[in-house]
């Protein structure tokens, strides 16, 4: 199938490139590279020795994605493109309701215009907002608690609308957990943006000499050692999941949630340990209070994706430590 994969360029995006062309699909990506870099994709080339297909393009850009779907015989579409910083999307949330929704809906008018009514959309945890419980499963209340998770939450509606007015549009709503870890090469990985918001990224620039020490945010959460649990998979093992859901689109009716975790939770100070164990690397941290609207715990039931997929992760967090460490050594400034 030839593949149109929106902000593929990214860190997600860009292993789930990989793991299309290794299955033998054709991909086109369309990326602004607001948040991403090129280098990924020329690094994804050389580790599948086969070519894609690019074009700078911005969501927003209605006229140029009209031209991109005229100029391409479009099978289906994995739509990652949008902004992702929560905190930023608290400080600007016009700037995130524009890009994120107005630019889905943008997408969405270009494809039905072209025929293309076949999608996986990079969803995401947030959407559940602060979980009165874990596991959490796709039946669980939803109910963003910031702009960026409202996102989110606002296009599977508007997806799950499409897909009433016309059955034959059929999409995959893949609610991710904490993705982190790197493709085993090293080649690629997450390359964060000025200060990372997320806690993979920042303890390994901790180990490599970027950071002074890590902030653990929270440590009198009601959790086995007072920090807080997330649900983290390893990046590979995300973007088999799209594989997965993009192979099953035939067999969806409508729009589907499956939630992409591990089914555990691992505290940050697990995550600190287990990374010291594996890298013999020292990871100095002190501990402040907690951020507003941070749940004590969050991790993923995902049998659905399990028996309806046939999906289910096959790394562990020893794994993950010992890739994001791998890409972060060998890459000591991202793609830079």
């Amino acid at each position: 199938m030839k593949i149109l994969v929106t902000g593929g360029a990214g860190f997600i995006g860009s292993h789930t490139i990989l793991e299309l062309l290794n299955a033998g699909h054709d991909v086109i990506v369309m990326d602004n590279l607001l948040n991403s870099k090129i280098t990924s994709l020329e690094r994804v080339e050389d580790l599948t020795g086969q070519s894609v297909s690019f074009e700078k393009l911005d969501l927003l850009n209605i006229e140029g994605m009209d031209e991109l779907f005229k100029s391409h015989s479009i099978d289906a579409v994995i739509h990652f493109a949008g902004l992702k910083a929560v905190g930023e999307s608290v400080e600007k949330p016009l700037y995130y309701y524009e890009n994120n929704v107005t630019g889905t809906v943008n997408l969405c008018k270009v494809m039905d215009k072209y025929g293309v009514k076949r999608l996986v959309f990079s969803s995401s945890a947030t959407v559940y907002g602060n979980p009165s419980e874990s596991p959490i499963k796709e039946t669980s209340e939803l109910s963003a608690t910031n702009p960026y998770g409202q996102t989110k939450l606002t296009i599977e509606h508007i997806f799950r609308d499409l897909c009433v007015s016309d059955p034959e549009w059929k999409v995959s709503l893949l609610r991710y957990f904490n993705p982190v870890g790197a493709h085993e090469s090293g080649r690629i990985g997450e390359d964060p943006t000025g200060i990372p918001n997320n806690l993979m990224p920042y303890v390994t620039q901790v180990a490599v000499g970027k950071r002074k020490r890590l902030s653990v945010f929270g440590s009198d959460y009601p959790t086995h050692d007072g920090t807080g649990v997330r649900d983290y998979i390893h990046v590979t093992d995300l973007a088999k999941g799209h594989l997965k859901a993009l192979e099953h689109l035939e067999q969806e009716s409508g729009a589907e949630a499956y939630n992409l975790g591990t089914g555990q939770g691992s505290s940050v100070l697990d995550v600190i340990k287990t990374f010291e164990k594996v890298t013999g690397k020292n990871i100095p941290y002190e501990l402040t209070d907690r951020r507003p609207g941070d749940a004590a715990v969050c991790y993923a039931d995902a049998e659905k994706a399990k028996n309806v997929l046939g999906w289910e992760t096959e790394n562990n967090l020893e794994d993950m430590c010992r890739d994001a460490w791998n890409w972060q050594m060998k890459n000591p400034d991202g793609y830079a």
